[in-house]
């Protein structure tokens, strides 16, 4: 996508307008009222000004975001389960269709990009807040530095189980740490309510789910043929692994992914294999690749077919985490 001069120029006036409003606008407006600064009762009821440390970077929010740009399938079906489609001028990088439920209020929202989208794209949608799946995707060559569009008066927050610095990262990831990311996006985004609503509903049906108990061993396969890319030891794969009762072989590797020789996979003789299943890398591509190679041909749960297929939006933690477990349980249950 291209801009005019004159769309450049109008989305660089809107940008600076928004610089603007954020630098005078320490206090929130009461627009219901007097259009005053909003009082410190208020901004205690309200919950505003919000200041989160989010990843290392310091971001304070004013008021509750109204345009947001989301990048990666995890933050835009966050957004859309809290019921804040309307609020979403734009998004990105989706890992494939939104679940069914969302659908309709999906269809409502602009794609931006494929990928990430470039700094200018994401001006002109004239965001005040960009919703990120992945630290990475705050760069130069993407959306654009976090310091820079700060500048620009456009926020900036990474969903906290992206977080890579030390002190950051979830060392495990955890559900509780799942749920309290949504509890902080619902602060955020003022609508608390909802946020806990939620947490409410996602714990309870992680709490319905009768976990495999047969202690089977298993393989996250994600990616890659001459060196697989595997679900390691304190990420989402080895979350949603552990809540479904299976033992990762990898789960000693101390990181969300790792590579993972063919030959050590052969040597762990994993009783089930999880396959990723992405539109770019899909399950069937995977079985059909296993089945072929000798050596993982010669594996008991490739001749027996003993797969587990997992949609890649669900291996990135967000909403799609305790569906994820039930599928996988229900699976299990199939193959005995």
């Amino acid at each position: 996508m291209s801009l005019s001069p004159l769309d450049r120029a109008t989305t660089f006036a809107a940008v600076a307008a928004l610089s603007v409003t954020a630098l005078a606008g320490c206090a929130v407006a009461n627009a219901a009222a007097d259009n005053g600064p909003q009082s410190t009762a208020e901004a205690a009821v309200s919950g505003f000004p919000l200041v989160v440390d989010n990843c290392g970077t310091e971001v304070t929010i004013d008021s509750a975001p109204e345009r947001v740009v989301t990048i990666k399938s995890s933050t835009t079906e966050l957004l859309l389960a809290l019921g804040l489609g309307d609020r979403i001028v734009g998004s990105a990088f989706s890992d494939g269709p939104v679940p069914a439920e969302y659908s309709s209020a999906a269809s409502q929202i602009e794609t931006l990009s494929d990928k990430v989208p470039s700094q200018e794209i994401t001006l002109a949608a004239a965001p005040d807040l960009v919703f990120a799946g992945w630290e990475s995707n705050f760069s130069a060559e993407g959306v654009g530095e976090r310091e820079g569009l700060a500048a620009l008066g456009v926020g900036t927050y990474v969903a906290p189980a992206a977080c890579k610095a030390p002190g950051y990262m979830p060392d495990p990831l955890t559900f509780d740490g799942v749920f309290a990311a949504f509890e902080e996006a619902g602060a955020i985004f003022g609508v608390p309510d909802a946020a806990d609503a939620l947490v409410v509903e996602q714990r309870a049906a992680l709490a319905a789910i009768t976990r495999d108990d047969s202690g089977r061993t298993a393989l996250w396969y994600s990616s890659g043929e001459d060196v697989p890319y595997v679900g390691a030891g304190i990420g989402a794969p080895q979350m949603i692994m552990e809540a479904a009762g299976l033992q990762n072989i990898a789960a000693d590797v101390r990181d969300t992914w790792t590579a993972m020789g063919w030959e050590a996979i052969v040597a762990a003789n994993p009783d089930v294999i999880v396959l990723v299943d992405a539109a770019w890398n899909t399950a069937e591509a995977k079985i059909a690749m296993l089945e072929s190679n000798p050596a993982t041909a010669a594996l008991p749960a490739v001749a027996e077919h003993r797969y587990v297929i997992v949609d890649f939006p669900a291996t990135e933690a967000g909403v799609r985490n305790v569906d994820a477990v039930a599928s996988i349980t229900e699976q299990l249950a199939d193959l005995r």
